[in-house]
């Protein structure tokens, strides 16, 4: 049942290098969004709040649409990135683009109440040991935030992974560059005996996805714990 043709194996590994690359790109711009949500106030924050969270609320073609006009070649972001070689419109770039953009939310919201959750007078209390600001964010904020960190990390990953929406919107479903597992099982359900095919497929993204939750789970027991040991 689960011999995988070779397109199945690429749109597979296809995949999981999107997500991978998605959650690592994404992260250090999730991080000091969360900082920036959770820490400071300034005039306009709510509306930066929801711009953050709305593409969970906007349909995902609606947001693929969105950055296949921001994008495209044509497109103000677009051309500018075309004239330095850099071509997102169409290619797996541009679908790392998309999973990360929707998995955004997801990853800044885990981190803002990891972070909203540490108690203030610990990083008081450092900087009445003489720690600035970067010392106190790097050695006592970020390490008690490290679980929060960590499930944002793994739910941008899972989300990222079974992205289609946004992803086929702005840069189609093009086999070997940027046909993901879930644009693979949307081409197969279109295909006449493809139905088993797609079942495969399906199964396979499923325990990928579980494995992500599972190992999520662990690996915030473990810095939850160590960050016990350290308050």
């Amino acid at each position: 049942m689960f011999s995988l043709s070779p397109d199945e194996w690429v749109a597979i590994g296809l995949s999981l290098r999107i997500a991978t690359v998605a959650t690592l790109v994404s992260l250090p711009f999730g991080i000091a969004t969360a900082l920036l949500l959770a820490r400071t106030r300034f005039p306009g924050k709510s509306l930066i709040d929801g711009l953050v969270h709305l593409p969970l609320v906007l349909p995902p073609v609606v947001t693929g649409f969105a950055l296949l006009l921001l994008f495209s070649r044509r497109g103000p972001l677009g051309s500018v990135l075309a004239e330095m070689g850099i071509v997102l419109a169409f290619r797996w770039t541009g679908a790392v683009l998309a999973a990360a953009v929707m998995a955004f939310p997801l990853m800044v919201r885990a981190i803002r109440l990891s972070l909203e959750a540490i108690d203030p007078r610990l990083e008081a209390a450092a900087g009445t040991l003489g720690a600035n600001r970067i010392w106190t964010l790097l050695l006592v904020t970020l390490p008690l935030a490290a679980p929060g960190i960590l499930v944002g990390g793994i739910l941008a990953f899972a989300k990222a992974l079974g992205e289609f929406g946004a992803t086929i919107t702005f840069v189609s479903n093009i086999p070997g560059e940027t046909q993901t597992i879930s644009a693979a099982i949307y081409s197969l359900t279109q295909t006449p005996g493809g139905d088993f095919f797609a079942l495969r497929l399906a199964i396979i993204a499923t325990i990928i996805a579980l494995a992500a939750l599972v190992v999520s789970e662990l690996l915030q027991r473990r810095a939850v714990a160590r960050v016990s040991g350290l308050a």
